[in-house]
């Protein structure tokens, strides 16, 4: 008479458990350090803005409450700002119709020129956004190692720069107007705001809230490759990081059929401006 051993699925299962934990520790390690070269060599290569000194005599020309966003963020004599990197916590949605998990992610974004380094982290997904040299792409590893989504090419080129544009509020001396920015008013709480570069031309129409806060950003951004939806950013709760007004709260989502679909919710932890090295 043959006896069963019931250990053998446990040990098995508990093998490829163990294999995965491993996996993904091993998937996290390489990818970190990735990341920290990468953000490293783009946080040195960015053009040093800082002689630049911001006044509010430049913001005669600007429409009234993007004049009375700048009085509220930045203190006059302002030096602009060369890089920003910060660390976030929050919660994201893999798709529209799925569940929130909780996601940790950091950022590096350079004023001059355009671009920026994201990289988020879940229970299961490593991602990482990005717009460097003029170029988007979107890379997605299955616990770190996996790649399951590999995105690049012009519909990338132009949402990534969308998103650099938009989360720029961290970095706001890269919002007054120059060569590639220009704002063009519409109403007493909302304005046009206008980017030019590498051949494109780039739009949101942005909202201001009654105590002058940058509130939200609103764009025609791809969700796929042939779709073209509304693209909304929120930011709430300012606080002052290094003498600069930024929010601390940012929630990013797809209007679909007229309904406001957020997919990402993130809370800044950490906020440093002009440093070079990455974490």
């Amino acid at each position: 008479m043959k006896i069963q051993n019931n250990k053998e699925p446990w040990l098995l299962a508990a093998g490829i458990a163990a294999a995965a934990a491993t996996g993904f520790v091993v998937g996290r390690a390489l990818v970190g350090r990735q990341l920290r070269r990468d953000a490293q060599r783009l946080l040195r290569q960015s053009t040093d803005v800082t002689a630049r000194i911001y006044h509010e005599t430049q913001l005669a020309d600007l429409p009234a409450p993007v004049q009375r966003y700048f009085r509220q963020v930045l203190p006059d004599g302002q030096p602009y700002l060369r890089t920003a990197r910060l660390r976030h916590t929050g919660q994201f949605k893999t798709s529209l119709d799925g569940d929130w998990g909780a996601i940790s992610g950091e950022e590096y974004i350079i004023a001059d020129p355009p671009a920026f380094i994201w990289q988020g982290t879940t229970a299961r997904f490593i991602a990482r956004d990005e717009y460097v040299a003029g170029r988007g792409k979107l890379l997605v590893r299955l616990f770190g190692l996996a790649p399951v989504v590999h995105g690049r090419g012009p519909r990338y080129d132009q949402a990534e720069l969308l998103r650099w544009l938009g989360e720029i509020a961290w970095l706001p001396t890269a919002l007054l107007p120059s060569e590639r920015v220009n704002w063009t008013p519409v109403d007493e709480h909302s304005a046009t705001l206008t980017l030019t570069y590498q051949g494109q031309v780039l739009s949101y129409l942005v909202r201001f809230n009654e105590q002058n806060e940058l509130t939200r950003f609103e764009a025609e951004r791809y969700q796929s490759d042939t779709a073209v939806l509304p693209w909304v950013g929120h930011f709430s709760e300012y606080r002052t990081f290094h003498g600069v007004r930024v929010p601390t709260v940012a929630e990013a989502s797809w209007v679909v059929d007229g309904q406001r679909r957020p997919y990402a919710r993130f809370r800044l932890q950490e906020l440093d401006y002009n440093e070079l090295n990455a974490y």
